[in-house]
């Protein structure tokens, strides 16, 4: 019984070492420190990060960008809690992140994250307002129908909130997803090439709100894209090469981010064991299947929706 007693307090003792500080205390909405991923062992190890080092500001609008297999990607899904890095650590709002147990991530991943995907992961089944009440449900907490329609007007759906997704033009429904990952005042939205099924004009607006939520509501936004437009609605511009923070660029016009990611993608590469491309077997895809917790997405929902 001592034994057990003392394995009991040794393992409290390791989850107050991971507690936060309170929600809101510091400047840093997102820290990683020494953080790598590899994939595999040995000679055919691939390393998509290989030791970043960076802290994102709270109200803060940062963009990653790459060539192709650069490991923006991976950079997301570890900097979001959505994989796991062979080595260092990730903070998200003050709470260490690195060494939480699925239940604890898919905790906070429901309460204190909101996601923004190319697909809108919208369910047809329910109304615009029960999609963006819907973290709330997830999460077991009563749903906030008054917050959800304050988030509604914000984005230009005040009168929308009864219809269903498939009523929606694309951009209305993107607009959706970003009041849905704004209704629980997250500590970070993530987004993953929000602007990727729109056409320009849609995406100019979408990419409007990102920046509205950021200067207005305090929001702090990450994203990955390829397109230099959407990357100059940025505060700063990340250019990731070879799984490393090769560059970066303040408050940078388009033309400027384009210029230097033609200077990146003509480096040449880091060698046999460099970044892969994303389609490579055994390596997540750049949408990967969505973890348990996402908001939006809740359990059961079948592969091919999420």
């Amino acid at each position: 019984m001592r034994l057990r007693r003392r394995r009991d307090t040794r393992r409290d003792e390791r989850r107050d070492e991971r507690r936060e500080a309170p929600r809101g205390a510091g400047d840093a909405a997102v820290e990683l420190r020494g953080v790598r991923r590899q994939y595999g062992r040995g000679t055919r190890a691939v390393h998509a990060l290989r030791g970043i080092d960076l802290t994102l500001p709270r109200g803060t609008f940062t963009a990653v960008m790459g060539p192709s297999g650069s490991g923006k990607s991976t950079f997301l899904q570890c900097a979001a809690g959505l994989d796991r890095p062979t080595e260092g650590s990730v903070r998200l709002g003050g709470t260490e992140i690195t060494g939480m147990s699925e239940n604890e991530l898919t905790a906070l991943r429901r309460t204190r994250l909101g996601f923004v995907f190319q697909s809108f992961n919208l369910l047809p089944s329910l109304t615009v307002e029960q999609n963006v009440v819907l973290p709330m449900r997830l999460a077991g907490a009563r749903p906030d129908l008054a917050r959800a329609r304050t988030v509604l007007a914000q984005v230009g759906l005040g009168e929308l909130g009864g219809r269903r997704p498939g009523q929606l033009s694309g951009g209305q429904q993107q607009r959706v997803a970003i009041a849905r990952a704004l209704v629980t005042g997250p500590d970070v939205v993530f987004a993953d090439e929000p602007t990727g099924a729109l056409d320009t004009g849609t995406a100019a607006e979408v990419l409007g709100l990102l920046r509205h939520a950021v200067d207005a509501l305090g929001a702090t936004v990450v994203m990955v894209t390829h397109d230099p437009v959407a990357a100059s609605h940025a505060d700063r511009v990340l250019f990731l090469a070879d799984g490393a923070i090769a560059d970066s660029l303040t408050r940078a016009p388009a033309q400027d981010i384009a210029a230097r990611m033609t200077r990146l993608t003509a480096r040449p590469a880091a060698g046999p064991t460099a970044l892969r491309s994303a389609r490579t077997p055994g390596l997540p895809a750049h949408a990967p299947g969505v973890p348990d917790g996402v908001p939006g997405v809740p359990d059961g929902v079948p592969e091919a929706v999420r």
